[in-house]
């Protein structure tokens, strides 16, 4: 036997912790002195007397002679493999339509539904996956609004998005995981509400995506640019989160309080005089603040004549309304005009964008804000 027998892989040495990292250094002197002493094999140690080796080599040694001869007790951790819920299953032929994969998935939601149940466990989550006759795979998982066991609730869900499903290549084999939880039980607030059918809700806007597409349905967020009608679509969570303050949270009380002391300064300080460009700013900006705008979806196309870069003359075949485009035209000179106020975003990326507004009001009396972009002038909306 050479010196490798009693020898530690450091593969194997302990190292997530300092003690643990402190024995097995202790380990490894003691070997290297018994290699020294002439003992390579685990029988030349185990002959060795007890006593004698515990007074020169220590407590250690007395444990790897223990383990050398058999004596050693070492209690076993059982530790359970997590239990994975999972069912596939490959088809001898080749699956190219939708009914045999609904009748096999039925299966496995089945025989899900039955291991769930007895451990007392609900499915949270569901993931299918799709293996193609050219070794391709498909993925797709569905997060469950209230995590369930109904067999139906699910197989619908499944039914609602393959109904929808295209695929150039066969189906071969099929696999469906579901991830389990506990059942949750939420009390609600007095003033709060819960869906009285969440999976029917998600069933439909399931329906809704595979009509118009994920894109278009949701709810809209507006993004952090002041480009105008800049919004993106997220997918809707039902979610009731009251104001811990009462009607009126802390930022409506501080814009009470900036508003009264602003009201305050006037009435006390009767000496404030403003130059007339600033009133003038200043009361643009009111305007442009307070008076409601009734915004056009979508732009509205115009002619807009400049003198000495100012609208003097605006143009436009569509007349404004509430219900239906009737009323007054928007055309004719301007008699007042407000501007200009430049808009741009996104310089750094290839979403750049960039305009210029006015406010006009026309000679019939209309208060319109017209603006120029890269695709030219436009109508944005009257003043009410």
């Amino acid at each position: 036997m050479n010196g490798d027998v009693l020898s530690i892989p450091s593969v194997i040495l302990p190292r997530p912790t300092a003690k643990q990292i402190e024995r097995a250094k202790e380990t490894e002197r003691i070997l290297s002195i018994l290699h020294q002493w002439g003992i390579h094999t685990l029988g030349q140690l185990a002959a060795l007397p007890r006593d004698d080796l515990a007074a020169r080599l220590g407590a250690r040694a007395v444990e790897l002679w223990e383990r050398a001869n058999g004596r050693a007790e070492r209690i076993l951790k059982l530790v359970s493999p997590p239990e994975l819920f999972i069912e596939s299953f490959e088809f001898e032929n080749e699956i190219e339509t939708i009914e045999p994969l609904l009748f096999i998935l039925r299966r496995f939601l089945q025989q899900l539904a039955t291991r769930l149940n007895a451990i007392y466990l609900v499915a949270k989550t569901l993931r299918l996956r799709l293996t193609f006759t050219d070794k391709s795979d498909y993925e797709r998982l569905f997060k469950i609004p209230q995590p369930t066991n109904n067999e139906d609730i699910l197989f619908r869900m499944l039914h609602t998005h393959l109904e929808n499903f295209t695929s150039k290549q066969p189906i071969v084999a099929a696999e469906l995981e579901a991830q389990p939880s506990r059942s949750v039980r939420q009390q609600f607030g007095l003033f709060e509400t819960a869906l009285r059918d969440p999976m029917q809700l998600h069933e439909t806007l399931a329906r809704l995506v595979g009509l118009l597409g994920a894109e278009r349905v949701g709810t809209p967020v507006l993004e952090k640019t002041h480009r105008p009608d800049a919004f993106r679509m997220k997918p809707f969570v039902w979610e009731f989160r009251p104001s811990r303050t009462g009607v009126f949270d802390q930022d409506n009380r501080n814009a009470m309080r900036m508003n009264r002391a602003a009201q305050e300064n006037e009435t006390n300080d009767p000496h404030v005089t403003l130059s007339p460009e600033e009133s003038r700013a200043c009361d643009s900006t009111a305007v442009r603040e307070i008076i409601p705008l009734r915004r056009f979806r979508k732009r509205i196309k115009a002619t807009v004549l400049l003198e000495s870069n100012r609208p003097a003359h605006v143009r436009s075949a569509v007349r404004t309304g509430l219900a239906v485009r009737v009323g007054p035209t928007i055309e004719g000179a301007t008699v007042m005009q407000e501007g200009p106020y430049p808009l741009s975003g996104n310089w750094w990326d290839e979403q750049a964008w960039a305009r210029v507004e006015w406010d006009v009001e026309i000679e019939n009396g209309i208060i319109a804000r017209c603006f120029c972009d890269q695709d030219g002038w436009a109508i944005d909306g009257i003043y009410d």
